[in-house]
């Protein structure tokens, strides 16, 4: 059954392959967890990755975490995301030492968001500072979603985050301190504050970004 499995889950077809991930899910075997892992990587479609997930969330903890902190050292940027997202999902923090400032400022934009997200998931109390400390260094980073999902995991973390987005507000470069006014409106109010980057979004598109940057 196992090697039925591996060949399901490496098949041609993502309708046998999310087939395979959610039969391994339903019925778990601690056997599979290597292949499942291996999938995550190379997996192109996303419905059967996110059923990996679900099938490793299946799998107890001690079997899959120290597999999934070993794939974040990957070379692969599609390794690295999806084991972050798999650690989020499962929610065992003995994998907090494992998001590193190399993870939350990795180069690949979909790493770092998937980053951020995972680390205000796992982050254990008394450590939030030190992880504002490093977020607070990506503001102005990427495109709109980037800088969206950047905000949303500071955001999370509450009040405690006034600090450093005011000090944030006083930087040299223009598209941080806007993204640090963007955050701290998001803080206030969240339906206002998404409401107005989505209306900076459409002023850039529609100025261009340099010309939007001029008016600031």
């Amino acid at each position: 059954m196992t090697m039925q499995a591996v060949q399901a889950l490496e098949h041609q077809s993502s309708s046998v392959r999310l087939k395979a991930a959610l039969a391994v899910g339903t019925a778990p075997d601690p056997a599979l967890v290597e292949t499942l892992v291996t999938r995550c990587a190379v997996e192109p479609d996303f419905f059967v990755r996110d059923m990996l997930t679900w099938a490793l969330t299946r799998h107890p903890a001690a079997a899959t975490v120290p597999r999934l902190i070993g794939e974040l050292r990957s070379e692969r940027a599609q390794a690295r995301s999806q084991a972050l997202h798999t650690l989020s999902k499962i929610g065992d923090r003995q994998a907090w030492p494992a998001i590193t400032r190399d993870l939350l400022t990795d180069a690949d934009d979909g790493v770092a968001r998937t980053a951020w997200r995972t680390a205000v998931a796992l982050v254990p109390p008394g450590a939030e500072g030190e992880l504002v400390d490093v977020l607070v260094t990506q503001l102005g980073r990427g495109d709109r979603e980037t800088r969206l999902s950047l905000s949303r995991a500071l955001v999370a973390l509450g009040e405690m985050i006034e600090p450093a987005l005011h000090a944030a507000a006083s930087s040299a470069q223009p598209h941080v301190r806007q993204h640090a006014a963007a955050t701290e409106r998001l803080l206030r109010d969240p339906d206002a504050g998404f409401a107005l980057a989505v209306e900076e979004a459409k002023r850039v598109r529609a100025l261009g970004p340099d010309a939007a940057a001029q008016e600031e």
